[in-house]
């Protein structure tokens, strides 16, 4: 299947996947009105939406686009259930559309019932991984979100990491601030910044790159604890609370 990201909001992305026939699934859609346009001009004819969790920018456009294509399925977690979904899944759950295989994560942490979808070689993980950082956690389930963070970083190396805001240009100067002598950042910074100037997208980013530009990915490493100010003995959830409390403040 093909990946096509549509911007939405200010720095929203919407995912769909579509096969040679014009059959298409949309991954949690904020607004209506862009994603019809883009279905109407490409022909296309949508099968299902899936939703990673209840935030308005991600559930908004669903009811209006019911509307238009009342045979779709909506897959979704208990928490979007009021914004018609008619097919609750959760964790362990594996589901089949267009004959393509998808594995339900649960993925809490940015929200309580927050799920990821995964079907190789892609993983649509909302707001709990962005290229360089992750969400905002709610009323402090950090272990939650360390633990999901965790989860989505043990998938394959080449897997395509999907998600849902263009944060990478801020991430990568989190990171530089901690780590300005990391080459590995500061050359991804750059291409970054490069392509964000020329209007292109930063997303959709890898595994394999997170793992060297993204913190939150590198918390058992001993450079990343000794910019924290952390002895080398701590735990990697330790140095996770600290950069995910430290990011709340940044500008």
């Amino acid at each position: 299947m093909i990946l096509k990201k549509i911007l939405i909001l200010v720095d929203n992305y919407v995912w769909v996947l579509y096969n040679n026939n014009g059959f298409c699934i949309i991954i949690d859609p904020g607004l209506s009105e862009p994603i019809i346009q883009e279905i109407k001009k490409r022909k296309w004819f949508p099968i299902a939406i899936l939703l990673t969790h209840n935030h308005i920018d991600h559930t908004g456009g669903v009811k209006d686009i019911i509307k238009y294509f009342p045979n779709i399925t909506v897959f979704g977690p208990n928490e979007t259930k009021k914004y018609g979904v008619n097919k609750i899944v959760k964790q362990g759950d594996k589901i089949t559309i267009l004959d393509k295989i998808f594995y339900v994560i649960g993925t809490p942490g940015h929200t309580l019932g927050h799920v990821s979808y995964y079907s190789n070689p892609y993983i649509f993980c909302g707001d709990t991984i962005f290229s360089g950082g992750c969400g905002r956690v709610y009323k402090n389930k950090h272990l939650e979100m360390y633990n999901s963070i965790k989860m989505i970083s043990s998938l394959p190396d080449n897997t395509i990491l999907c998600c849902s805001h263009e944060y990478t240009l801020s991430n990568l100067k989190f990171s530089m601030f901690f780590l300005p002598n990391d080459y590995f950042i500061k050359s991804y910074f750059k291409i970054i910044k490069m392509k964000i100037n020329i209007g292109k997208s930063s997303l959709p980013s890898y595994i394999f790159f997170e793992k060297k530009i993204n913190l939150f990915l590198r918390t058992n490493e001993n450079c990343v604890k000794k910019s924290l100010g952390l002895e080398n003995s701590c735990s990697s959830f330790e140095v996770f609370l600290n950069l995910r409390l430290k990011k709340d403040f940044w500008s």
